[in-house]
């Protein structure tokens, strides 16, 4: 069976690499080109299963491609900066598969691209979709992630630390749910400033203020029907916070400039990795809008509060890295799975599929040792510790046994009261043969 084939149509250079590069770390083949003229000759050249479709290019409007590409059998996925949203959406509604606003993490676009080639029966056997690997909260989704997504709750938030999975949660929320035939629209609340994100979620009316030469929806009205996507919801102002409790609450909104008066039928997933109840607190947050998102709450953990996982995550990275770059797949000595399995890995999933793709890059087939590994991580698995490293190694011990007297020798006392995790706190006693 062949590949899936991806073909990418931006003016961006940068942007068309650094795409072929995330999606291959994924097993998903792409090629990229600068024009519309380029881009369908491209299409009518090869066999095209998905095309990832700017909307602005230097010879043609993307949207003007959508006919003809659709016609030879490709999927569209169009990507658009904030200020096209209109055009993105009228993108779908001409027969775009989704639509991504600029800047997007790769793990969402990633997400689009697996849902689509894996319904292709050319490639679907070729591709290994994230949802596949049987490790993890980010992999298959767990009983809540599937009652949430089966529910009929219309705000879901998602909690977790940068790299934990929050982006791929969602879609596989909005995929498992009755609303997955419909958009899936992410909107990044930290790229946008607070006058802008509130004109792109409801819409705007032609005169509404200057430049506004005519109307335009917005983004709840482009999800309706299917799942709205509020990432980084903890950066938003307060007078947006208040706009957007109005809305969690009736469902209903104004476009700007507008008296009329919608409804909408979408749900919304909003994701943060703040302490929400912090910024309650210190008055960044509004707390009538928290209890309004904290109604279906899901906490993703942190990669070193499931470190069973570590290693099945670390194999099956390495194996889509292999395929990318067409080589054997690493493997790890002992030591190396320990120093892996040790450390505290502050940015989670992704750093860790960072590091075996790096790996793969720079060894390839190879057998992967300590020395290999970033000095962060193999400094304990080195063997022989110098004069500052055994000092601190016996620092290090007297602090965990003072903490385990001051606790009755219970761990999670311990471990609260040297601000780490129980996990965190059996490691470190593990790695100094304290267990």
């Amino acid at each position: 069976m062949k590949q899936p084939q991806v073909l990418i149509i931006d003016d961006e250079p940068n942007f068309v690499s650094s795409i072929i590069f995330g999606l291959s770390a994924h097993g998903i083949p792409a090629r990229g080109v600068g024009s519309a003229a380029e881009g369908l000759r491209e299409a009518r050249a090869r066999a095209t299963d998905l095309v990832i479709l700017d909307h602005k290019l230097p010879d043609d409007m993307g949207i003007n491609l959508i006919p003809q590409l659709r016609a030879g059998g490709a999927d569209i996925v169009m990507v658009s900066a904030h200020g096209d949203i209109p055009t993105a959406v009228e993108a779908v509604r001409r027969g775009a598969l989704d639509f991504l606003i600029k800047p997007f993490d790769l793990d969402d676009l990633v997400g689009v691209v697996q849902r689509a080639v894996a319904g292709a029966p050319a490639s679907s056997a070729q591709i290994q979709p994230v949802a596949s690997t049987p490790v993890g909260a980010v992999c298959e989704p767990d009983a809540t992630t599937v009652v949430v997504a089966r529910s009929s709750a219309r705000v879901v938030l998602l909690l977790g630390p940068s790299g934990s999975g929050k982006g791929y949660t969602a879609r596989r929320i909005h995929e498992l749910s009755m609303r997955a035939a419909r958009p899936f629209v992410i909107v990044n609340c930290a790229a946008l400033p607070s006058d802008l994100l509130e004109s792109e979620l409801f819409g705007v009316e032609r005169g509404a203020f200057t430049g506004a030469h005519a109307s335009r929806m917005g983004l709840i009205e482009a999800a309706e029907g299917g799942t709205l996507f509020l990432d980084e919801i903890a950066e938003t102002a307060l007078p947006f916070q208040a706009k957007l409790l109005g809305f969690l609450e009736s469902r209903r909104y104004r476009r700007l400039g507008s008296s009329e008066e919608r409804e909408a039928d979408v749900r919304v997933i909003a994701a943060t990795n703040r302490d929400l109840e912090k910024d309650v607190a210190e008055g960044r947050f509004r707390l009538d809008l928290f209890y309004r998102l904290n109604v279906v709450p899901i906490a993703l953990p942190r990669l070193a509060d499931h470190a069973a996982d570590i290693m099945p995550l670390a194999r099956h990275f390495a194996s889509l890295a292999a395929a990318a770059n067409h080589t054997p797949p690493i493997a790890f000595t002992p030591a190396a799975e320990a120093a892996l399995s040790a450390h505290d890995w502050p940015g989670n999933i992704r750093e860790l599929s960072n590091l075996v793709e790096r790996l793969t890059i720079l060894y390839p087939g190879a057998t992967i040792e300590p020395h290999h590994l970033p000095k962060t991580l193999c400094a304990d698995a080195r063997g022989a510790a110098g004069p500052m490293e055994a000092r601190l190694e016996k620092t290090e011990r007297d602090i965990l046994e003072q903490a385990l007297r001051a606790a009755g020798g219970h761990k999670a006392r311990a471990a609260e009261g040297l601000g780490i995790s129980r996990h965190a706190l059996k490691r470190r006693l593990k790695r100094l043969g304290m267990l």
